[in-house]
């Protein structure tokens, strides 16, 4: 029922609508329904919980990876799996969807079930996401009459017929909770809060029908809808942030839900990759935990890649590796995934306190306070925060001193024992490593730029190119022709017209008689540019071909389906006797991909039909194949394409994505404090250096033997540059504080000393301890260096066969904080570490 018919109707069905708000609220505040909430938490069964998520998008990964992923979520101490559902993914045409492969949803949330854990299943169906198009399939932006996120009939339409697929989808699989199934909490809509305050009357009316449709699909399980403060009953209204410290559901009797706990930051073509530390983060998840949040998605916790042309923005990266704690490949990224680990145990540790009720705070001096919780059985737990972000801080709570890092919070799961600190990462780091594999032996075949194919068609004027692609290709031809006098001025001096072409976006290639003169792009922040030089004309008929090059489309702003792309003019030639004419209103031609793409050429029967040649030298627009046989191992794989300047990739038909590492990533890069408030811009790494240089190669999409590698190349960058490499980790460090608290060894009467763990992959064993010193060692993993207090036998703990404890030849290995294991105290007084840095081969 819409907002609009509640409003109209008569006294009586006003009443009714509110007697069913009101019903719904009770049905999802009371322990009737297998899911449901109360102020505290999301209560399952009955019990209250504290839940722990991740988000894990089934399409940025391949369906072989996903039992892995997981699993080492599940390992990383999550309860629950986020994931989108992508309508454009699975509706690509009116009517005929598509749910196989990397789209299969049911294969995704069957296997979360299986590995125990919970979904939160974000259906949307608009995603932002920087997924092409937020999501949406083209299509629906051709649907007459349409108006996106509004109070639109069309829109309305074709969203809630999508929504109800894929509610009546998982109904018929059994996969909602009260059916024994993983999903728990449901979402409409995505972030449109920020949008309904431009939108006025009608944005206000579509919110409220999204809610109200989304609850009349009835899944048994709550809704929510984040960044939407005006979120009405049962619907429970969430945030998304850096920090959600200070964020209050909109009515007192819903939970605090983080649905996006920013794990790092997108990275685009032209721009650095974004760092965030992991003591920032788990510093953050505290706080919102002690101020009685209840329920923390991280984004990412697996970011993965954006395959084939599902990137948005636009010019956002093939990567999307989000800095989550599961890197792209599928390995763990450390210390990240371990110190989020060691804090999801502590705050388990904590939960029978956490959900009695709300905590009590008391202000331990300036910066520093403690969040207390107790339950009537006795159950109690502390945390104490220093929100100084430059000094330590030492305070009394419970009769024990405590000394706090800046910007950090202590976990006391009984009121007495410190666990955990989000300052101290006690958790091994990793050095990570791409081993080269070898490189390739190229053919090519030149794109034809000089005739037109018969689907090619004529229009007086420019026109816009999504509207001619319909998102097919990233290609779209413009081609014209201009006639020059003999009497033409620059014919005799040599001063030559500038020809200049305004775009809409996103970059385009120039050509005159079949030559290239240049190409232009824009870039994340002004994707709109400007094409304007001198171009050699002779007399008579000359031929003008721009190619205009999409890289996305957008996927967030008001209205982006009204935002165009391609040359829509002007389009000028100046310096003709005539003075400036203007060709916009001329007839142009118009042909839609590129040759290379309608013969197939990526795929093995497309590649047979054409002949190819030896390696050219660089020319712009040019396709490359090769083939090769799949490397030894098991060890995920990466094309470097350092040498390339911009294009896309296939293996085998399938589509790795867009490369740009010509693109070099421009910003303020720098060192990387932890401490105080975090943004984006705050931690950034590779100014200078190829945005993205490593392409991940999904094993999965290889066989033994004969793999075809087609790569188009854009710009005219160098193939035999191109090599294949293994990701491994190189070493893991660990660096321990003699005192630090440990999740992992509290018991209920306490903890023994600390331990440094090292662990290996799979397949691999630590062959060197390359640093060790218990004292005051200095630097990070991969640099650490000795300080002025070092105790001489700090490397013998490690390695000397007669100990327990000897790390070489071992995949993992652990040893204990403590003088004695490192000869004796080499400086009584000071507070000591231990840092060390093993070989893993």
């Amino acid at each position: 029922m819409g907002s609009e018919s509640v409003m109209s109707d008569g006294g009586g069905h006003w009443l009714s609508a509110v007697l069913m708000v009101a019903l719904m609220v009770a049905l999802f505040s009371s322990g009737d329904a297998a899911v449901s909430y109360d102020h505290r938490a999301v209560i399952i069964n009955g019990q209250r919980r504290i839940l722990i998520s991740g988000s894990i998008h089934y399409p940025r990964s391949t369906p072989d990876m996903w039992p892995d992923l997981i699993q080492k979520a599940k390992d990383g101490g999550l309860d629950v799996i986020q994931t989108y559902v992508f309508w454009n993914g699975h509706e690509p045409f009116p009517g005929q969807y598509y749910f196989e492969g990397r789209y299969d949803l049911v294969r995704f949330v069957k296997l979360v079930k299986q590995a125990g854990l919970y979904v939160n299943l974000r259906i949307g169906p608009y995603v932002c996401a920087e997924w092409n198009f937020g999501g949406f399939p083209i299509w629906l932006k051709y649907v007459p009459g349409i108006s996106f996120r509004t109070d639109n009939g069309p829109f309305k339409a074709a969203m809630e017929k999508f929504t109800a697929k894929i509610v009546s989808m998982m109904k018929a699989e059994g996969l909602f909770e009260w059916q024994g199934g993983p999903i728990i909490l449901s979402q409409v809509e995505n972030e449109f809060g920020p949008m309904e305050y431009n939108g006025g009357a009608a944005a206000r009316v579509y919110a409220n029908w999204a809610a109200q449709m989304a609850v009349s699909l009835k899944t048994g399980v709550p809704w929510v809808m984040c960044k939407q403060d005006d979120a009405p009953d049962p619907v429970i209204n969430t945030c998304n942030g850096f920090y959600c410290d200070d964020f209050s559901p909109n009515k007192p009797y819903k939970p605090m839900i983080w649905t996006e706990a920013w794990t790092g930051w997108f990275t685009a073509f032209g721009g650095p990759v974004p760092r965030r530390p992991v003591e920032d983060l788990a510093f953050a998840v505290a706080r919102f935990i002690q101020k009685g949040g209840s329920f923390v998605n991280y984004y990412m916790y697996h970011g993965g890649t954006n395959f084939g042309r599902t990137a948005g923005g636009p010019f956002i990266a093939t990567s999307y590796e989000y800095d989550a704690p599961i890197d792209e490949y599928g390995l763990l990224r450390e210390p990240k995934w371990g110190h989020l680990r060691d804090l999801h145990k502590a705050i388990k540790l904590c939960e029978p306190a956490l959900v009695s009720g709300d905590p009590t705070v008391t202000s331990l001096g300036s910066y520093h306070e403690a969040h207390v919780f107790q339950s009537k059985s006795g159950a109690c737990a502390a945390f104490l925060s220093n929100y100084n972000p430059s000094s330590y801080g030492r305070v009394t709570f419970n009769g024990m001193h405590h000394d706090l890092p800046p910007w950090s919070i202590t976990i006391l799961p009984d009121c007495r024992t410190a666990v955990f600190n989000t300052a101290r990462v006690g958790a091994q780091s990793s050095q990570m490593k791409m081993e080269l594999v070898g490189g390739f032996s190229w053919e090519s075949y030149n794109e034809d730029i000089n005739s037109l194919d018969s689907d090619a068609f004529t229009k007086d004027g420019l026109l816009e190119q999504i509207s001619m692609t319909w998102d097919r290709s990233d290609y779209l031809w413009y081609t014209t022709y201009v006639n020059i006098g003999q009497d033409e001025q620059f014919l005799k001096n040599g001063n030559y017209p500038v020809l200049s072409v305004l775009s809409a976006g996103h970059g385009m290639h120039v050509f005159v008689n079949g030559r290239p003169e240049g190409n232009v792009y824009g870039g994340l922040d002004s994707p709109k540019l400007t094409y304007s030089r001198n171009v050699k004309l002779w007399a008579g008929s000359n031929k003008i071909s721009i190619l205009s090059v999409a890289v996305g489309l957008p996927n967030v702003g008001d209205h982006f389906e009204t935002w165009n792309a391609g040359v829509l003019g002007p389009v000028t030639l100046d310096g003709l006797n005539e003075g400036k004419r203007d060709l916009s209103r001329e007839k142009w031609t118009y042909q839609v991909g590129l040759k290379g793409e309608a013969l197939s050429l990526h795929s093995l029967s497309g590649s047979s039909s054409v002949e190819w040649g030896g390696a050219s030298n660089m020319q712009p627009l040019t396709w490359y194949k090769t083939l090769f046989n799949a490397p030894s191992g098991n060890e995920p794989l990466a094309l470097d394409m350092r040498s390339m300047g911009k294009g896309q990739i296939w293996i085998n038909g399938e589509s790795i994505g867009r490369y740009w590492p010509a693109y070099k990533a421009y910003g303020s890069c720098g060192g990387c404090d932890y401490r105080g408030t975090y943004n984006e811009k705050k931690c950034q790494t590779n100014c200078g250096e190829p945005s993205q240089r490593w392409y991940h190669v999904p094993r999965s999409w290889l066989n033994p033997t004969g793999n075809l590698l087609v790569v188009l190349e854009e710009w005219g960058g160098d193939p035999t540059g191109i090599s294949m490499v293994k990701r491994k980790v190189g070493s893991v460090c660990a660096e321990i504080f003699e005192w630090q608290p440990s999740a992992r060894n509290w018991k209920t009467k306490g903890y023994g000393r600390p331990k440094a763990h090292l662990s290996c992959p799979p397949g691999q064993k630590m062959s060197k301890i390359k640093f060790a010193s218990f004292g005051t060692p200095q630097g990070v993993c991969g640099s650490f260096s000795e300080g002025s207090c070092h105790a001489f036998h700090s490397y013998d703990a490690f390695q000397k066969e007669s100990l327990l404890q000897n790390c070489i030849g071992q995949q993992w290995c652990s040893v204990v904080v403590a003088p004695q294991m490192f000869g004796g105290d080499p400086c009584p007084g000071i507070m000591k570490k231990l840092a060390v840095e093993a070989i893993c081969q």
